[in-house]
């Protein structure tokens, strides 16, 4: 217990604030691309998911990583980007200029996934106990909305449905 104190208590080491620096800068990115992505989905339940990975994981993990970084002291990104309305109806843009569902579907899923292995590289070089806990909570709901993905793009037929061996 006394040895979580004083790590509790102490600031964060450099690969920490990194860690979070580019967390933030690499989420800002991915909120404008996931809010493009949306305005070109189609399919209602996949706008569902674009929707909650920009609320409860993209923007919570921005929200808290800048927090800890504000109260160590350290200096927060000042890398922007252009916010971009959520489009209830479907925008008129070329075919040939525009995603398919099946591909707006493969793009937010290899992001999650780029988005998962980063959170878990910074997780595990993480001394401080609400870093890590952050991190572990967030992967939790990230692996929740793979699950919620992959099943949509199974039933959609976005995804072929591999025939199991027989021995």
């Amino acid at each position: 217990m006394l040895f979580n104190n004083f790590f509790d208590k102490e600031p964060l080491n450099y690969l920490e604030a990194a860690s979070l620096y580019g967390v933030v800068s690499q989420g800002r990115y991915n909120v404008a691309m996931l809010e493009i992505l949306y305005n070109h989905a189609q399919d209602e339940e996949l706008k569902g998911l674009i929707k909650e990975a920009l609320s409860t994981q993209t923007k919570a993990l921005i929200d808290q990583s800048e927090e800890m970084l504000q109260e160590s002291g350290s200096q927060i990104p000042s890398l922007t980007f252009r916010r971009r309305t959520l489009h209830k109806r479907p925008l008129a843009i070329d075919p040939d200029a525009k995603l398919s569902d099946a591909e707006v579907a493969i793009a937010i899923g290899t992001m999650a996934k780029a988005a998962q292995t980063a959170m878990l590289a910074a997780l595990h070089q993480s001394y401080q106990l609400d870093i890590a806990m952050m991190y572990r909570e967030l992967l939790d709901k990230g692996l929740d909305w793979d699950y919620k993905l992959l099943q949509l793009m199974l039933k959609r037929g976005w995804l072929p449905r591999l025939h199991k061996a027989c021995h």
